[in-house]
């Protein structure tokens, strides 16, 4: 990147956030204020795009799951409109084929959720993909499991039975599940 483009991009900080998850956007979006972005979040594909349309961020922060569509289109759209801007996506969902589409349509990196403010903030600003290491003390398998297992819970809104055929897994052995402690 020449120098120009670059200091005309740390000039511009605007972020667009898209995300349906309302519990992570009002944290994340104040810990990325306080970083000092100017942040703009919408809920949906369609949104994103809208807002890319009017006004392209020189950042994005974009699920890969949305209610109206994917992450994938709002990423295609910012590449086309801004190809200087800075997209990544950040899912609960992630798998080998999606990262490699995500970063096809023009994404700068691809994290899974939990991601945390600074994982996101140094992957915006990196000059490539990022290489985040391993934390100092990772969560077990079994943790990452039950995360993955409450957070599907939660979307299919503390239904037992709708969260087993997403999961593929008998009812009782998730209630089973359920009625334990989360693991270390």
């Amino acid at each position: 990147m020449n120098d120009v483009s670059s200091a005309s991009k740390l000039a511009d900080r605007s972020l667009l956030i898209v995300d349906s998850e309302r519990n992570f956007v009002s944290r994340f979006s104040r810990e990325m204020e306080q970083r000092g972005y100017r942040v703009a979040v919408v809920e949906s594909a369609k949104e994103g795009i809208q807002v890319i349309q009017s006004s392209p961020p020189a950042y994005a922060v974009v699920d890969l799951k949305l209610g109206d569509g994917s992450g994938l289109d709002v990423i295609s759209a910012l590449s086309k409109k801004r190809p200087d801007a800075r997209g990544i996506i950040v899912t609960g969902y992630g798998n080998i084929a999606t990262a490699v589409a995500a970063v096809k349509l023009g994404a700068a990196d691809y994290l899974a959720k939990p991601a945390d403010a600074e994982d996101i903030d140094r992957a915006l600003r990196a000059d490539g993909p990022l290489a985040i290491p391993p934390p100092d003390n990772p969560m077990s398998p079994d943790r990452v499991r039950w995360e993955h297992i409450q957070r599907v819970y939660e979307q299919c809104g503390r239904n037992v039975s709708e969260t087993a055929r997403r999961l593929s897994m008998h009812r009782r052995t998730l209630q089973r599940i359920l009625a334990k402690r989360a693991p270390r």
